[in-house]
Parts: structure tokens; sequence; C-alpha cells
């Protein structure tokens, strides 16, 4: 690998670690693509090339992420759990929550009570596929 790859590469893992740390805030392309001191457009396409998702796309799995587990692990509403881990509507919430998980986040509680199993094996188990985007929804992430 060469050393710019190699620096790109850590670049875009600041970034990724950034959005991470940060994930329930508004977020947009501009200022996670300042942490990796790379322009909007090549960060989001670059981004692309090495995770294999957008931004946006990661973005929103991260924090459908969290919402699964504070939907098994609390019994906090909905609503709530939406607006905590970064959505700004139930609605985007749950429709969004519904294309990377197969279901709604009500069925989702349902069928997932408190886990048992140690976290390790949850996290791997529980977590979404990422795949070809299935929404259209206005996003600052391009």
């Amino acid at each position: 690998m060469s050393r710019e790859v190699e620096e790109r590469n850590r670049r875009l893992l600041r970034a990724r670690d950034a959005m991470d740390r940060s994930y329930a805030e508004p977020l947009d392309v501009r200022a996670v693509a300042a942490v990796a001191h790379i322009s909007p457009a090549h960060f989001s396409r670059s981004f692309r090339a090495v995770f294999g998702e957008s931004p946006h796309q990661y973005l929103q799995r991260r924090r459908v992420e969290r919402a699964m587990f504070l939907l098994r692990e609390t019994g906090r509403p909905v609503s709530e759990i939406c607006l905590d881990v970064g959505f700004s509507s139930p609605g985007t919430f749950s429709r969004t929550f519904r294309a990377i998980v197969g279901v709604t986040p009500g069925a989702y509680r349902k069928r997932h009570g408190p886990a048992v199993t140690p976290h390790c094996v949850q996290l791997t188990v529980m977590r979404p596929v990422p795949g070809p985007p299935r929404l259209e929804q206005e996003s600052t992430f391009g």
C-alpha cells in the first residue's frame, strides 16, 4: 500500500470515528470532510470507495444500530429514541429503520427482548447488512 493511500485511509478513519462519536448530532458532509482535510465531493467519493457505502448511508446505519440497542434494552418510547439517535422526525426514523432492518421499530421491539447473549455476539448477529440505498430522502449527505 502506498503512503498516499495509507494517509487517505487514516483521514477517512478519523472522519468515520468523528461520525461515530457525533452520530446523534446534525452532521453534514462539509463538517465531516473537514475532519479528513479533503473537499466534500472528494470525501464522499473516497468514503464510498473505502467503506462500501456513502457517508449518509453509514450515518443512518449507525443511528439505526444504536436505536436497535435502545429498543431492545430500554422501555423508552420509540419517539424518544428517534430523537436521541439523531432523527428529526418519527416518520423518517420509522421509514429508515424499516428499510435497513426490514421491520418497524415497534415490531423489532416486540420480537427482540433484552439480550442475554454476550455483547460481542450480539453486535455480530444484530448488525444490519449494508446494501444498496432503498430510500430517497432529503439529506445534507450527498
